[in-house]
């Protein structure tokens, strides 16, 4: 059956019914933008994850606060270049302070506001920067004001992720849409990565969070870029309702689709996450199958995009499947070690853990590719897991050297 699910190749975060947003420099950064917002024009239904780190930052501990209350998010205030974590009683001070004059600025009740930091950490906020700043976001639902969002949610990042599809739901047009941020510190259980997620479904707050946690598992929590989870990541869904459908649950007739929905506008993010991992030239795509859980599956795709020998092997396109197999041998997963399958791309490695005859020259040829794909079967299930990360490289040291510089 074919896909009801469409990607819109100009959409934005505002592309969804009701949604606004806004992106200024407030000078917490030297020159690009820094403070962002999305705005629904009615209180919408929410669900969000959050690190596991066990240091949080504070705006993570309002937004919680804040979903509490009602589950209902109807601003999302964003601040890049600091990260408000680490600073003690003075940043939930400022965080509550984002929020209220958020609130105060668009009208809404305080706890219909979440809030959103990432940068560096331990410093305190500026909030004599921040602050009138917030008084100067100009709401708009043009492609500018959403580039305007995508660039001051940036820290190291060198490109915006942004991302768009629509669906028919009950005869209506159900839009989804994201923007995220993410290049450093990124490990599944999220990494430093913000994502923000507009969709004008109608659905319940409790029916989203579920199906969130599902669809992050699949997603986001299968990126890596340096095993470093911090302090301040979020992913957050806000849905409107403006599209008129009836209440989706997973009784309803169309519930595949909208899941379809959501896991499509995660997978496009993450994988843009691990594409723009710092100083990453290629994205690793690692799709693990015959394994004997979908979790063990997982496991062995994530062992390989986290390994730093792959990584550099993937860098200096060398084929060394020797490094693939070890991964995959130390992931926790279940494996006969008799019976695995390697291939990079087109190209045999290893069929049933023997080498395979192959080109050396071929399989070199093919690791220059900017996106590398790995292929490995277990042969003892039906078990399938995929996971994204991307090479290691002198960059990588060079900005991190420097990062506070």
């Amino acid at each position: 059956m074919m896909s009801q699910v469409k990607k819109n190749e100009q959409g934005t975060v505002v592309t969804p019914k009701g949604y606004q947003a806004a992106g200024i420099h407030s000078k917490v950064k030297r020159k690009r933008k820094d403070l962002g917002i999305i705005y629904s024009e009615k209180p919408a239904n929410v669900a969000a994850v959050y690190t596991l780190n066990k240091i949080q930052a504070a705006p993570l501990t309002v937004t919680k606060e804040s979903i509490a209350t009602e589950n209902k998010i109807q601003a999302v205030v964003v601040n890049s270049g600091n990260a408000n974590a680490c600073t003690g009683k003075q940043g939930m001070k400022d965080a509550y302070s984002m929020r209220k004059t958020t609130a105060e600025k668009f009208d809404i009740p305080e706890h219909y506001v979440a809030v959103a930091s990432t940068g560096i950490i331990g410093l305190e906020m500026p909030m004599d920067k921040i602050t009138p700043n917030i008084e100067k976001l100009s709401l708009g639902t043009t492609e500018e004001h959403a580039a305007a969002f995508g660039e001051s949610i940036l820290t190291t990042d060198t490109f915006p992720k942004s991302t768009c599809y629509e669906a028919k739901i009950d005869g209506q047009v159900v839009t989804m849409a994201g923007a995220a941020k993410g290049s450093g510190m990124i490990e599944p259980n999220m990494g430093t990565m913000l994502g923000f997620i507009t969709t004008d479904a109608n659905i319940e707050s409790e029916t989203l969070q579920t199906l969130l946690k599902e669809v992050v598992d699949e997603t986001f929590n299968c990126i890596t870029v340096d095993g470093d989870t911090s302090t301040n990541d979020m992913v957050i869904v806000l849905a409107n309702g403006l599209a008129n459908n009836e209440t989706l649950t997973p009784e309803h007739q169309d519930w595949t689709t909208f899941k379809e929905l959501l896991k499509k506008t995660c997978e496009d993010l993450a994988k843009e996450i691990a594409r723009d991992g710092e100083g990453a030239t290629k994205l690793i795509d690692v799709t693990v199958t015959g394994a004997k859980t979908k979790e063990d599956a997982r496991k062995a795709a994530k062992a390989i995009v986290g390994s730093s020998l792959v990584k550099t092997a993937v860098y200096g396109s060398d084929a060394n499947w020797g490094r693939l197999i070890a991964a995959v041998g130390y992931s926790g997963a279940d494996v006969d070690p008799e019976k695995i399958d390697i291939a990079i791309g087109p190209i045999q490695l290893l069929k049933m853990s023997e080498t395979a005859d192959y080109s050396e020259e071929e399989a070199t040829e093919y690791l220059q590719n900017e996106t590398v794909e790995i292929f490995i079967d277990l042969n003892i299930g039906d078990g399938t897991g995929k996971a994204w990360g991307c090479d290691l490289t002198y960059d990588y040291v060079r900005i991190n050297a420097s990062y506070r510089t």
